[in-house]
């Protein structure tokens, strides 16, 4: 069996590389790798640290392309890999532009398509824009529909899917957390933590730590702005650090540096690595993000967490409690962090909820299923 996994951004590599590697040990099947390199630096510090070597690096970013120009990159420059491999399948991970032109593509070279973290929805086109659009091209075409979850599944038989063709696995980024998070923690991440969180000896005097991560689209503009004035109301409490890694898009970067790059108990720092990223994570008491994988991994380390966004594609944990939607008013955003860094119980009830994403073992089911079918 012939298997081509294709992928362009951080997340879906994170999210693609437990099933490259175990791929890569399965007898019987030939597998390969394409980037399409959507996000280039981000992209390449995942695929060092999983060890990934790709077959075929499209090299698409380039600075400030529209939606329209990626797309057509990816659909010229992909077309003759399908053509030169000629694989059996093909993998795509989530709602990406490359998930899209890359099921389409299967499609139109009549290859069978497996789409991996199937049936998550909104049910609303513009958010996540243009991610829940995406993901459902991905659905229509996909001839194996690989669920995290019985929610995403029901989805999906909702949309007229085929019970037959659809998996239950677990999330694939559960997989990537474990391996990651028992890997030594980065000399950069313990010395963050000695400068701003352990100040004394004394436990009472430790600071808490707000890990901060907002990036989405839907969030450029007013909403940015909001989240950023959200954030230096709470830090004045001073019994707190928040640690905001920074997105390299101008969007995030000009709105974020002019309103917080000065402010007392805020550090801004440049995008993270996964590895330096996962460990950062463990240390927080609070997590606030946009950020879709990071809703899926704070529950694994039973880190409450406030969604800037009015609507998520993943309400399992929302649903389980460990996730709260705030969206980006900056008054809700500073009264729910309160609340939680004030109310011990409803810090308890969010922090001891069950993770809902997996076991760790979705790149199993996975090849599994495909090798069943």
């Amino acid at each position: 069996m012939k298997i081509l996994s294709v992928f362009g951004t951080r997340p879906e590599a994170v999210k693609m590389a437990p099933i490259v590697r175990m791929l890569k040990k399965t007898a019987n099947i030939e597998s390969r790798v394409c980037v399409t390199a959507q996000h280039r630096q981000m992209l390449d510090q995942v695929l060092n640290l999983f060890e990934i070597k790709t077959d075929y690096d499209l090299d698409l970013m380039r600075e400030n392309q529209s939606l329209a120009q990626l797309s057509a990159a990816i659909f010229t420059n992909l077309d003759p890999v399908f053509s030169d491999f000629k694989p059996d399948w093909v993998l795509a991970q989530g709602d990406t532009t490359t998930v899209a032109i890359s099921s389409l593509l299967a499609y139109y070279h009549r290859i069978k398509f497996g789409h991996v973290e199937a049936g998550l929805r909104t049910h609303d086109k513009w958010q996540p824009f243009p991610e829940e659009i995406n993901r459902r091209v991905a659905g229509v075409t996909a001839d194996l529909h690989f669920a995290p979850t019985d929610w995403s599944k029901q989805n999906l038989l909702n949309e007229g899917i085929s019970n037959n063709i659809i998996a239950v696995t677990g999330n694939t980024v559960i997989d990537a957390l474990q391996y990651v998070s028992m890997q030594a923690e980065p000399v950069e991440i313990t010395e963050l933590i000695e400068k701003l969180v352990r100040r004394s000896d004394h436990r009472n005097d430790m600071k808490r730590l707000i890990l901060v991560t907002a990036h989405r689209r839907e969030n450029f503009g007013a909403p940015m702005e909001d989240i950023c004035r959200a954030l230096i109301e709470t830090a004045q409490r001073g019994d707190v650090e928040i640690v905001y890694p920074v997105h390299l898009n101008p969007n995030v970067q000009e709105p974020v540096n002019r309103l917080l790059r000065n402010v007392e108990h805020i550090t801004l720092l440049p995008p993270l690595d996964y590895l330096p990223l996962v460990h950062l994570m463990k240390h927080a008491s609070l997590i606030l993000t946009d950020s879709g994988g990071i809703q899926e991994e704070a529950p694994a380390f039973g880190i409450p967490t406030l969604v800037l966004r009015d609507v998520t594609e993943r309400p399992e944990g929302v649903a389980a409690g460990t996730l709260k939607l705030v969206g980006t008013e900056p008054d809700r955003i500073v009264r729910e962090a309160k609340r939680l860094l004030e109310d011990p119980p409803a810090y308890a009830e969010m922090a001891k909820a069950n993770n809902p994403y997996g076991d760790g073992h979705a790149a199993e089911k996975i090849i599994q299923a495909l090798l069943n079918l």
